[in-house]
């Protein structure tokens, strides 16, 4: 990532942190995990995050092709 799309990500992250609430909660095998999409540049960008208590869990970003399915195998491999 470029420092301009680090600064964005992590604007991004202080806006979760500050409303958890902003992400898409999903269902089924993700139970539990919200999703919060969000540009850089002209690209979309996901990112899973979950509620540990009082913190949030920052899970993965990533573009969206496959995301679902590589978030997938990554919570079943942890």
């Amino acid at each position: 990532m470029s420092k301009a799309e680090k600064t964005a990500l992590d604007r991004e992250v202080k806006n979760i942190a500050e409303n958890p609430n902003v992400g898409e909660e999903k269902k089924g095998d993700l139970k539990g995990v919200f999703v919060h999409k969000f540009k850089l540049k002209t690209n979309l960008y996901l990112l899973a995050y979950r509620k540990a208590g009082s913190d949030l869990e920052l899970i993965m970003i990533g573009p969206h092709e496959n995301y679902y399915r590589d978030l997938k195998g990554y919570l079943k491999s942890r």
